[in-house]
């Protein structure tokens, strides 16, 4: 099968090439899908770069959608063909940009729910989920989404809102429709962004959800009254720094399945701004690190 790996650390465009590879056998408890979408993330590069070194060549590629061809001991729940979405088993010799992945953690795909749109739900919702779950209890509550124009941000906001939050989400342009129709405010992102919010909120916020590129805690520092009300996904310098929180370790794939039904139902979007086949993944790697993405760019195996 083919797979994009990397068999050195460094720049994603430097490193990753398209390898044939041994297709990987499935160990207790997981599964072996033909892959149909895989979702590209940050996590990605970050990942091509040295996060969660080991051993080497590696794959890429965290989330995926496709049908199941081989089952691992203890496994129950699925049968041959079934359609699925989650979260790729990325510690081996290949992962889910591949003509074949693991995964350890799954959902059904539902009917109406097409591949890729599928593969761009699974690191956009638990990244969020996880957010706005350290936030605590935010029904009723003003609460600021910055960074709503991410796909993490707008996961968080459409989950603020269906948990009960009046939220205000900090984005441009792009997502601003889908962000109105989800229930939230939106105000531009940048300079004097903490002034608009505290106009809009008549005064502090209850709590901050961010997931902006790092640099614009200062100005979310101006719309509360303690950085404990901050849960950051993106600044980690700022968990130092200023006290504001973190999202946490403990993975929230288990919120998966929910949202997928919603995704099938129209009552939760994550866009695919491109599709791509597998060997064309020299285009996604260079729009989703421009700053430009405009939603989630997928390779279609």
């Amino acid at each position: 099968m083919r797979a994009l790996r990397f068999h050195s650390y460094g720049d994603p465009a430097d490193v990753l090439q398209l390898d044939q590879v041994t297709a990987p056998e499935p160990g207790p408890g997981q599964i072996r899908i033909t892959v149909e979408a895989c979702g590209l993330t940050p996590a990605d590069w970050a990942i091509c770069g040295g996060l969660h070194t080991g051993v080497l060549p590696r794959g890429i590629g965290l989330e995926v959608s496709g049908t199941v061809d081989a089952i691992g001991p203890g496994v129950t729940d699925v049968r041959l063909g079934d359609p699925v979405l989650g979260p790729s088993v990325y510690t081996g010799p290949s992962a889910g940009a591949a003509d074949q992945a693991l995964m350890a953690a799954w959902f059904p795909r539902p009917a109406g729910l097409g591949a890729a749109e599928a593969a761009a739900l699974p690191m956009a919702v638990e990244t969020a989920y996880r957010g706005i779950a350290a936030l605590g209890d935010v029904a009723g509550r003003k609460v600021l989404i910055s960074g709503a124009g991410t796909t993490i941000g707008l996961a968080a906001a459409q989950i603020a809102v269906r948990l009960g939050a009046r939220v205000v989400a900090s984005a441009g342009t792009t997502f601003a429709g889908l962000l109105n129709k989800a229930g939230a405010e939106v105000v531009a992102y940048g300079e004097g962004l903490g002034e608009r919010v505290t106009s809009w909120a008549g005064g502090p916020v209850d709590l901050v959800f961010d997931s902006a590129p790092a640099g614009t805690m200062p100005e979310l520092l101006t719309t509360v009254t303690d950085p404990t009300h901050i849960v950051t996904a993106t600044d980690f310098a700022a968990l130092r720094e200023f006290g504001v929180r973190s999202t946490g370790m403990d993975m929230r794939y288990d919120v998966l399945g929910e949202h997928a039904e919603l995704a099938a139902r129209g009552q939760f979007t994550m866009p695919v701004a491109a599709t791509y086949p597998l060997e064309h993944w020299r285009e996604p790697v260079a729009v989703s690190r421009s700053g430009q993405a405009r939603g989630k760019h997928v390779l279609i195996p």
